[in-house]
């Protein structure tokens, strides 16, 4: 799915602006400040239903606006679907689907997916395990239709168990939740590691392309001992759990474990070949949705220029092209951007809140 149009309204410091972008390279030029991140902003919460650069909404509204309201139209195959959000400062949420008045924010992703690359990308390898969970989740819910089912029965199981815990209450009393948990919390393992074991020559090729130097080592931890069955590992840990006051063991503790050369990535590569690593990682996702779906994913590169040397960014600008999806790329100048200027690009320029196309 592509936008064919995105509209704005009181949204950071833009009061109000209209974008009609093409299904290929959209770039968008505009001094710091001037709210061109903006932009990719509201796509990324059309596609996911939150920001990227915070978690209050009100940092997002306009000043002196109770509210921003966000509409876009997509295009996927020979259908048109509109899309409208509006979220006040007070965090209350109205999202309509073909006008339709919709439940839930986790309808969005499933319509518009997206990947993300800015400046602060290198904490996907740096931070805790929870953001790489994230980034694996992402990859099944889009090519496995019963993933999003099984992970949230999983998640009710998990808060059940952890609030029964914290109850005191006895092992009997666990036993049903244990084994529903354990059986759920096995087949999202498989899905992860089966979806991994089918990204890794894409992913091993991308990482080879921008890190050449180093030679990678890409596993899957499930949460647990492989070799041990959950629901006895549950039933073991039950005093210890008890004691915490939550599960110690199970998927949402898995995470990838990447090393480079022998030595976990975040502690032998530079922010900036961390940087480099996650690029490879989100452009690996996007080409495999394409081949193993009938879903196109949509990039927003955030900073092009940011931590990138010129060689960089032309590997960069070649993968995004030659994937055929479109692109939303922020940068200062034209002249960081050369690399995309082709004849299938379009140009935007920011200043003060207003959009202008070229």
């Amino acid at each position: 799915m592509s936008l064919l149009k995105l509209n704005l309204t009181d949204f950071r410091n833009i009061k109000q602006a209209a974008i009609k972008p093409i299904a290929g390279i959209n770039i968008i030029l505009g001094d710091n400040g001037s709210g061109k991140s903006s932009i990719l902003e509201a796509i990324h919460y059309l596609g996911l239903g939150r920001s990227f650069r915070t978690h209050l909404t009100s940092r997002v509204v306009r000043q002196g606006e109770k509210d921003f309201i966000l509409f876009a139209e997509c295009q996927s195959h020979e259908n048109l679907v509109s899309i409208g959000l509006q979220k006040s400062k007070s965090s209350d949420t109205e999202l309509k689907i073909d006008g339709q008045k919709a439940e839930r924010l986790a309808e969005l992703a499933g319509l518009l997916p997206l990947q993300l690359i800015h400046p602060e990308s290198f904490t996907l390898l740096s931070s805790g395990p929870k953001s790489r969970r994230q980034f694996v989740d992402w990859g099944v819910f889009h090519v496995e239709p019963a993933f999003f089912q099984v992970w949230a029965k999983t998640t009710r199981l998990l808060k059940q168990r952890n609030a029964l815990l914290k109850a005191g209450k006895r092992y009997s009393e666990l036993a049903y939740w244990d084994k529903e948990f354990a059986a759920q919390s096995t087949i999202i393992a498989q899905m992860r590691h089966d979806y991994l074991a089918q990204l890794n020559p894409i992913l091993n090729a991308a990482l080879a392309d921008f890190l050449p130097e180093y030679e990678f080592d890409i596993r899957y931890h499930q949460g647990w001992d492989k070799d041990i069955d959950l629901a006895e590992l549950l039933q073991h840990n039950f005093g210890r759990d008890q004691q915490l006051g939550y599960t110690s063991v199970g998927p949402q503790k898995a995470d990838i474990r990447i090393r480079a050369n022998g030595v976990p990535a975040h502690d032998i590569l530079s922010r900036g070949q961390l940087k480099l690593a996650v690029c490879a990682m989100r452009l690996s996702q996007g080409l495999f949705l394409s081949q193993h779906s009938d879903k196109q994913c949509t990039f927003l590169i955030d900073d092009f220029s940011s931590e990138l040397d010129d060689s960089k960014r032309k590997l960069l600008a070649r993968y995004l092209i030659e994937s055929r999806a479109q692109v939303f790329v922020t940068a200062i100048d034209q002249s960081q951007v050369t690399a995309f200027l082709t004849e299938s690009c379009k140009m935007f320029h920011v200043e003060h809140g207003k959009l202008i196309e070229f």
